[in-house]
C-alpha cells in the first residue's frame, strides 16, 4: 500500500496502520527490535511517526472515528461549474414568475442537491451570480434576485435578430451556423460505474487530467460544418480552452477553414470569447484606449473637447455617444457576404453545439482508456455520433427555449 505525501488518509490506510502497529507490539521482542512500534509502523509503511501517532491516538479516543471518510482539504473552492449556470437562470426565473421569495441560500442548497460533492461557500456563490448577470434588487414587494438589465437588454436584441431570421414555418431565411470551441482531457472519463458490492467501486484511473486536446468547429442543421474542425493539443493543462486560444489562432480559422465551407449569406452565431471581439483598426475607441485615440476620435467625428481636457472628460463624453465597436471577424465575414451575430453573455444554453459538445465528451469517457492516441480515435468516433439529424433536434430544442425566453421577458416586463 503506497501512502502519498499530503494526501488525506482513506479509511482502509488508517486501520492499516493500526494492524501493522499492534503487529509490532506484539512481536518486535521476539524479533529482537528495539525501535518504538511506531518507529517500526512508520518504517513499514513509509509514512511519518506523527501521522502514526496521529491515527493511533483517534483510535484510542474511539475506534469509530477511523471510519470517518476524509475531508477535503483546504479552502472551499471559488468558482463553481458553469454547467450550474443554466439551471440556476431557470430556477431564479421561474421563481421570479411566480412571485416566490428567492436568497442565496436557496440557491446553494439547490446546487447542493444536484451536486452532493460540491464544496463552496455561499459568497462565492453569490460572486457567481453576479458574473451570470444576476443582482440582489428590491422587487415589487419584497427583496429579490433579478437579471441585471444590460443582460436582459442583449438577450433581446439577440432574440429579436434569431426570430427575424424564421420564416413562418421554422425554417431560417439565411443558413445558421453556430461555432464554438471546447477541449477534452486524456484521463477524461465517465464517473460512475457499475461495480459488485463486494469489491466496490474500482477502476485503474490516473491521477491528474492528462494532455488535453483543443476542438474548435462548426455545426448547421445538416451537421458538422465540412472542413471547419480543428484538433490540436494544447501546451498546458491548466485553465480551460480560453486560455489556449488567441485572436490569430481564431482568425486564421475563421478564415481558412469556416468562411470557405458555409452556404452563401450565412448568420454565424458565436460567443462572446474576447478573441471573437478583437477591434478592428477602424473600430471607434473604447475607455481604455489611449487618451490621445479618443481625442482624435471625437474630433474627427466633429465633437467639441478642448485639447487640454483630462481623459475623464474624453471617456464620458465617448460613453455619451456610445458608438458601436467594429471587430474584425465581422469585417471578414461582410466581406465574404455573412452576418455575425452574437449571443448575450452568460447564455450557454443558446448556444445548440454546446450539446453536440456534451454528445462527443459522453462518447469518450464511456470509452477511454487514459491514452492519447485512444482520445484521439474516440474524438472521432464521437464526431460520428452527431449528424444531420442530430443537429436539426438540438437545433429545435434550442428554438424551443429561444421562444421561452421572449415570453418570458414580456412576461416579467413592469408595465409601470
Amino acid at each position: 500500500m503506497k501512502y502519498i505525501r499530503g494526501k488525506a488518509l482513506e479509511i482502509g490506510e488508517k486501520w492499516a496502520i493500526v494492524n501493522v502497529k499492534g503487529y509490532f507490539d506484539r512481536n518486535k521482542t521476539e524479533f529482537g527490535l528495539t525501535d518504538s512500534s511506531v518507529q517500526l509502523a512508520a518504517d513499514a509503511l513509509q509514512i511519518g511517526v506523527s501521522t502514526v501517532r496521529r491515527v493511533m491516538a483517534d483510535y484510542r479516543r474511539d475506534p469509530l472515528l477511523l471510519d470517518k471518510p476524509p475531508k477535503p482539504k483546504g479552502r472551499p473552492s471559488w468558482s463553481i461549474d458553469s454547467s450550474h449556470e443554466e439551471v440556476v437562470r431557470s430556477f431564479i426565473r421561474n421563481a421570479n414568475k411566480n412571485g416566490q421569495y428567492i436568497t442565496t441560500s436557496s440557491i446553494h442548497e439547490l446546487i447542493m442537491q444536484r451536486e452532493s460533492g460540491a464544496n463552496f461557500h455561499r459568497a462565492t456563490l453569490a460572486r457567481m451570480l453576479d458574473r451570470w448577470g444576476f443582482e440582489f434588487g428590491k422587487g415589487k414587494r419584497s427583496q429579490h434576485l433579478k437579471e441585471k438589465d444590460e443582460v436582459i437588454a442583449l438577450r433581446q436584441k439577440y432574440l429579436r435578430r434569431i426570430i427575424a431570421n424564421r420564416k413562418s414555418n421554422g425554417v431560417p431565411i439565411q443558413p445558421e451556423i453556430y461555432l464554438d470551441e471546447s477541449y477534452v482531457n486524456k484521463n477524461h472519463s465517465n464517473d460512475f460505474i457499475w461495480y459488485s458490492g463486494e469489491d466496490g467501486p474500482w477502476i485503474q484511473k490516473p491521477t491528474g487530467k492528462g494532455e488535453r486536446l483543443i476542438i474548435v468547429n462548426a455545426i448547421s442543421s445538416q451537421g458538422w460544418v465540412n472542413g471547419a474542425k480543428l484538433v490540436f493539443q494544447a501546451k498546458r493543462k491548466t485553465g480551460d480552452y480560453h486560455g489556449q486560444m488567441n485572436a490569430e489562432l481564431f482568425q486564421k480559422w475563421f478564415s481558412e477553414k469556416l468562411l470557405p465551407n458555409i452556404p452563401a449569406n450565412s448568420l454565424i452565431i458565436m460567443d462572446n470569447a474576447s478573441y471573437h471581439n478583437t477591434l478592428s483598426a477602424c473600430s471607434p475607441p473604447t475607455p481604455t484606449c489611449a487618451k490621445d485615440k479618443i481625442w482624435n476620435w471625437l474630433i474627427e467625428n466633429q465633437i467639441p473637447c478642448e485639447k487640454n481636457s483630462l481623459k475623464a472628460e474624453l471617456v464620458v463624453a465617448l460613453k455619451r455617444l456610445s458608438p458601436l465597436p467594429l471587430y474584425e471577424v465581422d469585417e471578414m465575414a461582410k466581406k465574404q457576404g455573412h452576418e455575425i451575430l452574437r449571443t448575450p453573455p452568460y447564455h450557454p444554453e443558446l448556444q445548440p453545439i454546446e450539446l453536440c459538445w456534451g454528445i462527443v465528451k459522453n462518447h469518450i469517457g464511456r470509452n477511454c482508456n487514459f491514452t492519447l492516441s485512444n482520445l484521439k480515435l474516440q474524438l472521432e468516433k464521437g464526431f460520428d455520433k452527431v449528424d444531420a439529424s442530430t443537429c436539426k433536434k438540438i437545433i429545435s430544442r434550442i428554438k424551443n427555449r429561444e421562444d421561452k425566453f421572449w415570453n418570458d421577458d414580456m412576461l416579467f416586463d413592469p408595465s409601470v
